[in-house]
C-alpha cells in the first residue's frame, strides 16, 4: 500500500481559494491526503496543490460544481471507488448574488441555494454511506454569522447558511451512535475576496475584537473537529467572528 492511501482523507470543496484554500493547507499539514474540489479556477487549484506538495503534504484536485447532481455524482463515485476510506468532507463551497429580496431574481435565489445546500446533499450523502461502512468520520461544513442573524440584502445566503445549520444538526442527531460526526462552523467577517468590496473599516466598528479575521482561523478550528481531539462533539455550530454574537 502507498503512502498516500495509508494517509487520512479528506475531501475539500471550493478548495482553491479564501477559506477553502486554508483548510486545503491546514488539513494537509495535520497529515491527510487532501482531495480538493473546484469549480472553475484552474490556475488557482493548481497553485494550492502546488503550495501542498511544496509543504510535504499528498493531494489531488477534482474540477466538478457541487450543484450539478451528475457532475457530483460522476465524481463522487470515481474518488469512492478509488479511495476506500474518506476520514473527512469539509463542505466549504459557496457563492453570493447580492440583492435586495424584493429585487431578487429567481436565478440569484436559485444559484445561491444550490451551491450551498445541493452541493451539501450532492457530497455528503455519498461520502456519508461510505462512513456507515467504517463507522467513523467528521462532517464540517463552513455556514456564516448570516445564517445566524440573516443579514441585509442576502436573504438567499442567510437562507443557504441557516439550512446548513439545520441540516447538520439533524444528520447529527441521526448518526451520533455510528460514530460519525456533524459539525458547522460559523465565521464572521474573514479576509477573502468576499469582502473586498466591503466597507471593512465600518465593519470593524462592530466586531468586538475590532479586526477582520484570517482564514487560518478558520482552517483551525476545521481541522479540530476533523480530528480525534473532538470526538464528544457533534451536532455543534462552533462560531469564528471576533465576538460579534
Amino acid at each position: 500500500m502507498s503512502e498516500s492511501t495509508e494517509k487520512r482523507v479528506a475531501i475539500v470543496t471550493g478548495g482553491s481559494r479564501g477559506i477553502g484554500r486554508a483548510i486545503v493547507l491546514e488539513m494537509a499539514r495535520a497529515g491527510y491526503y487532501v482531495v480538493i474540489n473546484y469549480r472553475s479556477n484552474d490556475a488557482a487549484a493548481a497553485e494550492v496543490l502546488d503550495r501542498v506538495r511544496s509543504d510535504g503534504g499528498e493531494g489531488e484536485l477534482i474540477k466538478f460544481d457541487v450543484s450539478d447532481t451528475a457532475q457530483a455524482g460522476a465524481a463522487m463515485e470515481d474518488l469512492l471507488t478509488r479511495r476506500p476510506v474518506i476520514d473527512a468532507l469539509v463542505n466549504n463551497a459557496g457563492i453570493t448574488a447580492d440583492n435586495l429580496f424584493l429585487m431578487m431574481s429567481e436565478t440569484e435565489w436559485d444559484s445561491v441555494i444550490g451551491t450551498t445546500l445541493k452541493g451539501f446533499y450532492n457530497m455528503t450523502k455519498p461520502v456519508l454511506k461510505k462512513m456507515l461502512r467504517h463507522k467513523r468520520g467528521s462532517v464540517v461544513s463552513i455556514a456564516s454569522v448570516a445564517g445566524l442573524v440573516g443579514n441585509k440584502g442576502q436573504a438567499n445566503y442567510s437562507a443557504a447558511k441557516a439550512g446548513l445549520i439545520g441540516a447538520s444538526r439533524s444528520i447529527a442527531s441521526e448518526l451520533a451512535r455510528k460514530n460519525i460526526r456533524v459539525n458547522v462552523v460559523a465565521p464572521g467577517l474573514i479576509e477573502t475576496d468576499m469582502i473586498k468590496d466591503a466597507p471593512v473599516e465600518m465593519i470593524k466598528n462592530v466586531i468586538p475584537m475590532g479586526r477582520i479575521g484570517k482564514p487560518e482561523e478558520v482552517a483551525t478550528v476545521v481541522r479540530f473537529l476533523c480530528s480525534d481531539d473532538a470526538s464528544y462533539i457533534t451536532g455543534q455550530v462552533i462560531g469564528v467572528n471576533g465576538g460579534m454574537m
